[in-house]
């Protein structure tokens, strides 16, 4: 006779292990699924941290600019000083060589006494003129040997103000070298952000922060400037669609700066390179834009790392960043810092 056995039920412990197994083999699964595909930003979120990036990349170009210029003028400095140094070792040897010769000629004479020379001279007629020649030409010798140590302190002292600026010129290039890597850096970082867009989500934001028309503003009744003012409005204006191009200054591709520095040289006008420079040049206006005339050059934000010029009618002609073009946008469309009257 078939005996009907109850299954056996499973005990209360092995139902608990049970369940935290499964427990857990559904949260390494979540876990796997979030390292697999990571939630991709969407097209606000790298618009917002892009505009972060490439601000902070125009304040590395600025840096860039600032020690480049800086490290320009170093090297110009060095040069100089280097060639005087050269020139003053010549002259040392020259010095050197004269008192070289006189010695020589003492010790083929004996080193007897030059005077003691005329007194035992079989020709007493002629000692005074001699004697007279004597006195000039020691009085030479003493002033050669003073020139000779003259010169040597001089070169001394150009030689110590060489190593000193050289010094400096090795900082600043290492200045100029982590300005650079941090602008690379930061546009790297940007394009990474802008990979991670569909293509048409990355043209978006792209278009958004570079639309290459301001036709939108009204360019036809702006005031006329006077002065070299009219021909660096006239320059700036006459680039606007040109590319920018982080540490450019023209005459096809130009950084904000650098657009400045273009325009005013047009005019005749030498300005410095960088926009926390232009920041303190001519007469301050203010921060009103209503105070501005064209030509003005507005500089923006606390650390000043972005100019404009002013054209008028509350407008700007401006390079913005990379991936822009130069182009016309509102003057207070950024905090501003200071207006210059050039």
């Amino acid at each position: 006779m078939a005996s009907h056995r109850r299954p056996k039920q499973p005990s209360r412990a092995r139902v608990t292990v049970l369940t935290a197994a499964a427990a857990t083999a559904v949260a390494l699964s979540a876990q796997v699924s979030a390292h697999a595909a990571p939630a991709k930003p969407n097209k606000d979120e790298v618009k917002a941290q892009v505009d972060k990036l490439l601000d902070e990349q125009e304040q590395a170009a600025e840096r860039y600019n600032g020690a480049k210029e800086r490290a320009d003028q170093l090297r110009k400095q060095a040069d100089q000083l280097q060639d005087q140094v050269a020139r003053g070792q010549g002259q040392m040897t020259e010095l050197a060589s004269g008192l070289a010769a006189v010695a020589g000629q003492e010790y083929r004479s004996g080193g007897i006494d030059p005077s003691m020379q005329l007194m035992l001279s079989t020709n007493p007629d002629g000692y005074l003129a001699q004697a007279s020649s004597f006195e000039q030409a020691a009085s030479t010798q003493a002033d050669t040997l003073k020139s000779l140590k003259d010169q040597q302190r001089r070169l001394d002292q150009q030689k110590q103000e060489a190593a000193t600026v050289l010094a400096e010129l090795d900082r600043s290039t290492q200045a100029l070298n982590d300005a650079k890597n941090d602008v690379q850096a930061k546009l790297k970082e940007a394009q990474q952000l802008l990979s991670q867009l569909s293509a048409a989500d990355r043209a978006a934001v792209m278009g958004d922060k570079a639309s290459r028309s301001d036709s939108r503003y009204d360019l036809a009744n702006l005031p006329a400037p006077s002065g070299y003012a009219a021909a660096a409005v006239a320059a700036a204006m006459s680039k606007r669609g040109s590319a920018y191009v982080w540490g450019a200054t023209g005459p096809s591709t130009f950084d904000c700066s650098g657009l400045m520095v273009w325009a005013y040289a047009k005019a005749g006008v030498s300005l410095p390179r960088t926009s926390q420079s232009q920041a303190s040049v001519g007469t301050n206006v203010g921060t009103n834009i209503a105070n501005a005339q064209p030509g003005d050059l507005v500089i923006y934000h606390s650390d000043a790392h972005h100019v404009g010029m002013y054209i008028g009618n509350g407008l700007v002609v401006h390079a913005p960043h990379t991936g822009d073009v130069v182009k016309v946008m509102a003057a207070d469309a950024m905090p501003i810092k200071t207006i210059r009257r050039v």
